[in-house]
């Protein structure tokens, strides 16, 4: 497990782009954290490491969306308007999840039954007492369990 302190949403970006960079296929990013708290804007950071320059949006009421401009396709997810974890399966999750890009995955503890035993959990919490835009990081692996509590 690594933890990161970011103090805005340049360096909560910048984090991302690393992550990018060292990304490999077939990995699976489960991004968890309340709303606004910066996960949009990790992996828009996370797309740049990839080489991808379009720009990276929330694929809120799409649920999907495909980046493939980079080294690696990207696939983000957003399920946070998920009624039904089936509903993930209709868009193919289960191909992408095993696809020859990268998943991330916003709102991964909605769906954390149907993702893959080896996730990197991305945990983003604001830091409120060291400011508005103070951001902890916590990135841990969990082969097995799936998503770490």
């Amino acid at each position: 497990m690594a933890v990161y302190e970011t103090n805005s949403a340049e360096e909560t970006f910048a984090l991302g782009k690393q992550f990018g960079q060292a990304a490999a296929a077939g990995e699976v990013y489960a991004l968890i954290g309340d709303l606004g708290v910066g996960k949009t804007v990790f992996t828009q950071g996370f797309a740049a490491g990839l080489g991808i320059t379009e720009p990276v949006n929330s694929p809120t009421f799409t649920i999907l969306q495909i980046y493939e401009g980079g080294r690696l396709p990207l696939y983000h997810f957003d399920v946070y308007r998920i009624e039904d974890p089936e509903e993930m399966f209709e868009v193919g999750f289960d191909e992408y999840l095993y696809g020859q890009g990268v998943c991330l995955v916003e709102w991964a503890d909605l769906v954390a039954e149907d993702l893959p035993p080896k996730v990197q959990t991305v945990r983003i919490e604001k830091e409120l007492k060291k400011g508005m835009d103070v951001r902890r990081i916590t990135v841990s692996e969990a082969q097995g369990t799936g998503i770490q509590e």
